[in-house]
């Protein structure tokens, strides 16, 4: 097969127009294209007057031998298409049903192969399926009642579902997992794009159906998935699991156990601490929601009347501080919602989300700033491990939202975030917030250090999208649940400590977003396959 790159067409082409230039790249007449396909769709937006599709396209034809003999340059080479192949089933005899402990993209791809591959797994989720959650979350945004077991974090779909639901990811991918997480995507339903787009995305309307879709094909193959069925316990005997315990009170015995419970299940992780399994404190990064009008980030990526067709313009701005921290943007949602997303009582943590188009008023995103195990030593909690530090620090800032909000989203203009003085209206950008929203002095709720990163990583933004600093952009916090604030420790068979459970995902501290959270999964239904025999 060969490939042509850096193929590139106005964004006002036809699919037509995409045939004519395969022709002309490989000089062959239409008889002589069996089939192609388009593996790589990117947006060349640096000369704003001429904005055009940069593509990727893979072609069959009878004379690949020909046009790579007369190639004589790099944008035409042969290919071996990558195909993803799950492995066979082990010899090691398997007496109980694996357990699935989380419905995330962890804990969803890992078992929809399981099941798919004939063990059977029980999937066990603390929330509510998706449909149901989406009211109870509808319902916090209204009236400010939290169910704790059931909102952004928690419920079908995980964390992810109330996103943006990008599907990029950074890993390298030599297995080709990425490509078979967005093929099943797009069998429960996702758009074809996702396959092909540089960027691709979902939103949260589509990611709602996708995941009931992928529950019901998990179900029709055997495995059994539980709501309201909380892990509140584990039983480990002679360093191996021998059967969890779920909501206090129900016992099921079982060898073999993913834990892909996400970054937010705080009492799960203390749990696991009592148990001593063996986990370590990482990295993360903490910060704000920034708004601003998509119009102004649109003319800065596109430029003045950009083609409706390019939709809502991201960004991605990075910035190293003078204080050698770094501050980044964070899961941006073009045309997208601030949203409340507690999931504990007494605190405030605000996340991003956007529906499929992108249609919002707003573009807003996370801008964190790195913090470390020695950002945390302060908050040690008497009678715990360190490693549970991060978790305390989470906590401190997100009561401190609470308390500047009353209950309520804390939201600060910029220009009064860098005068440290408390916001009495809106400006040119009125939030766009779901779940109630009132004036707070959010740079207090910070240390020293990450606010004065905050703002001179704003600072240096404006230099890159004019008009990011401007004084009346919408601070609001806290952003605090970026990523797991600690990793589970697995071994070179992915287990952890314990023989039989398998840390996975974004809460073990292995992934980072949807793709790579399934992708993970998809690794450890491979280890699991690999060891042992399946129920059929």
């Amino acid at each position: 097969m060969i490939r042509i790159l850096q193929m590139k067409l106005p964004v006002f082409h036809t699919e037509e127009d995409l045939k004519e230039k395969i022709l002309h790249t490989l000089r062959i007449r239409p008889e002589e294209l069996k089939s192609w396909k388009i593996v790589r769709r990117s947006i060349d937006a640096r000369k704003k007057d001429a904005i055009c599709y940069v593509y990727q396209i893979d072609v069959e034809t009878p004379r690949e031998k020909k046009i790579l003999a007369r190639s004589r340059h790099n944008e035409i080479m042969s290919i071996k298409e990558k195909v993803y192949c799950f492995p066979e089933s082990g010899s090691h005899p398997l007496r109980r049903r694996p357990v699935v402990i989380g419905s995330g993209p962890a804990g969803l791809f890992c078992a929809y192969y399981l099941a798919k591959s004939g063990y059977c797994p029980i999937l066990l989720e603390r929330g509510d399926e998706a449909h149901v959650r989406r009211e109870n979350v509808e319902r916090f945004w209204k009236t400010g009642i939290l169910d704790t077991e059931s909102n952004v974090q928690f419920g079908e779909g995980g964390a992810g579902t109330f996103s943006d639901g990008k599907l990029n990811t950074s890993v390298k991918d030599p297995s080709g997992r990425n490509h078979e997480v967005l093929r099943i995507f797009c069998e429960a339903g996702a758009p074809g794009e996702i396959l092909y787009d540089q960027k691709p995305h979902l939103g949260t309307d589509q990611l709602i159906t996708i995941v009931q879709n992928m529950r019901r094909q998990v179900e029709d193959w055997g495995g059994t998935v539980r709501f309201r069925a909380q892990v509140t316990d584990f039983d480990f005997r002679d360093g191996a699991l021998k059967g969890v315990t779920v909501n206090g009170r129900e016992y099921l015995e079982t060898e073999v156990a993913v834990l892909a419970i996400g970054h937010s299940a705080r009492d799960t992780f203390f749990q696991l601490e009592k148990k001593g399994i063996l986990m370590e404190p990482k990295s993360f990064a903490v910060g704000v929601r920034i708004e601003h009008p998509q119009a102004m980030i649109n003319e800065s990526q596109y430029g003045k009347n950009p083609p409706k067709m390019l939709g809502a313009a991201p960004y991605k701005l990075t910035h190293t501080c003078e204080n050698g921290r770094g501050v980044y943007s964070f899961c941006m949602c073009p045309g997208g919602y601030v949203v409340n997303a507690s999931s504990e009582e007494g605190m405030t943590a605000v996340n991003g989300m956007s529906y499929s188009d992108r249609s919002g008023c707003n573009a807003n995103s996370a801008i964190i700033v790195t913090v470390g195990p020695t950002d945390f030593a302060s908050y040690h909690q008497e009678g715990t491990s360190q490693v549970l530090d991060g978790i305390a620090f989470q906590r401190r800032l997100e009561r401190a939202a609470f308390r500047a909000g009353g209950g309520k989203v804390p939201v600060q203009l910029f220009g009064d975030f860098c005068e440290d003085r408390l916001s009495t209206e809106p400006g040119g950008v009125e939030p766009s917030i779901c779940g109630a929203w009132t004036f707070g002095n959010v740079r207090e709720l910070f240390p020293d250090a990450v606010a004065r990163s905050l703002e001179e990583g704003i600072r240096a933004f404006d230099r890159k999208i004019a008009g990011f600093a401007r004084t009346d952009a919408v601070l609001s916090g806290v952003e605090s649940r970026t990523s797991s604030p600690l990793r589970i420790v697995r071994n070179e068979a992915f287990e952890s400590s314990i023989q039989g459970l398998y840390p996975c995902g974004e809460g073990a501290g292995y992934a980072g977003g949807i793709t790579s959270a399934a992708m993970d999964g998809l690794k450890i239904a491979e280890a699991i396959s690999k060891k042992y025999k399946n129920l059929r």
